[in-house]
Parts: structure tokens; sequence; C-alpha cells
């Protein structure tokens, strides 16, 4: 079952001289399969919010229900097996193992799941999302011997190899160029296309673009919530983006 998730919660927004609460607080349903760009200045309480959304951090008040479960109160351990069973994180700076080959970056999910698998199966698995996500032949390479459109890669290929049903991502594209940036788009839009829902941190416009809904945050409050009626189509437009210098 795909997940579906709803908050009625305080965000914290830490300013240079305290932490502030905004006591109207959050409230935002997200419904599964949905693609949603979260967005916002720096202090605005995107961040905030997408830890709760993943299971990161607890709300100060209120309640945050996954699939109909309220959340809010489960204790670290807990909260931990859903992010592993149910969630997938993708970050601005990869955060790779520099030392581990691609397949390694991308099995270590596996490593702290419960699933026992063999060390073929953790490699059947780990080969199988990183030709989903283009680096098929790639699989031994470090970091290192990446391009940072190819690391990004395995960084999703990591998020994705719990099959999570919700994909978190913070500013994905932002240490990215231009067509590497659409390329990572077409990925998301394709997982949505799955079923997947996508949650995507950005301060970039054109970005958001690519998404099914847009979030503006504020000083901790929801601004505007809208529906992006023609998302941008990553696809079509990889088509007429200039090449990149660095291989993809």
């Amino acid at each position: 079952m795909l997940s579906e998730v709803e908050t009625s919660l305080d965000i914290f927004v830490k300013s240079k001289r305290e932490i502030q609460r905004k006591r109207r607080g959050v409230s935002l349903e997200i419904k599964r399969g949905e693609f949603v760009a979260l967005m916002g200045a720096s202090g605005s309480g995107k961040s905030t919010l997408m830890n709760i959304l993943g299971c990161l951090d607890r709300p100060s008040a209120g309640n945050y229900f996954l699939d109909g479960a309220d959340v809010s109160g489960l204790n670290r351990d807990q909260l931990a097996d859903i992010r592993n069973r149910k969630i997938g994180f993708v970050f601005q700076n990869f955060n790779l193992l520099p030392r581990t080959s691609a397949r390694e970056n991308a099995e270590l999910p596996l490593v702290y799941s419960a699933q026992h698998l063999s060390h073929a199966q953790l490699r059947q698995k780990a080969d199988r999302v990183l030709s989903a996500v283009g680096l098929a032949g790639r699989e031994d390479h470090h970091p290192s011997q990446l391009s940072g459109g190819q690391q990004q890669r395995v960084a999703i290929a990591r998020a994705l190899i719990n099959e999570p049903e919700i994909l978190l991502a913070d500013e994905p594209t932002g240490n990215l160029d231009s067509r590497t940036s659409i390329e990572i788009m077409a990925i998301f839009q394709q997982l949505n296309e799955r079923g997947i829902t996508v949650i995507m941190v950005t301060h970039e416009q054109d970005i958001a673009a690519y998404a099914r809904r847009n979030v503006i945050m504020r000083d901790g409050l929801i601004l505007d919530d809208h529906a992006v009626l023609q998302p941008a189509n990553a696809t079509e437009q990889l088509q007429h983006a200039p090449e990149t210098d660095l291989p993809m």
C-alpha cells in the first residue's frame, strides 16, 4: 500500500537570536502518488517540515499521520523502522561513502534492514537499482570516479533500494548543472509515474515546475499551496538541452 501523509503541527524556525515557535502551525495533507515541491527562502521552515515528514524529527506540538497512523509520539527506534521501510532520502551533497563503490553505497540501507539478505542478493538488488537510474556498467566505480550527476544517481539508487513508498529530496539539484538537473528531474518524474510519492525541497522555481504541486512557506507558515496545471516534462526538455561537458 502506498503511503499518504497528513500533518497538523507547530513548526520551530531557528533564527539568529532564538528559536521561534509559529503558533498558528502548519496543516498539510499529501496524498499517495503526489509529486510535491516545498519552496521557501532559508529559514522558512521547509527543511524542518521535511525532517518531520521523514521521521527524522518529531513535531513539538500537533500530530503527524502516516498511512492513517499517528507517528508523532513514536520513539527513535520506531521512527527508524518506519524510515527504513517506507522512506527514501536524497540530499544535495549526495552523502556517499568515498572509499566504497557505487554498488556498496547503494547496498547500505539493506545492510541495516531486517531482511538479512545474502551477499549475492544484496549485489543483485543494488545492480538493479543502479541500472534503473542509468548507471549500468559503473557499479564498481568510486564516487571520485563519477561526475556530480552520477553521484546523485547513486544516491537515488540508495534511496530506492528498500522500495520506499515516499521519496524525500532536499535540494537534490543544488550542486548540479542545468542539464544534469533536468536528468535528475526526469528520474523523479518516472518514479512518480510508478506511484512513488515524491516530496522535494527546492528554492529554484524552474525545478519546482517539474512537480505537480507547489507548497510555498515563509516563517514556518504555508503562504501558498497550488497544483501545477502543466508540469514541465523533463524527458522532453532533455532532447533540447545542451550536452554537459562531463559524461553522464
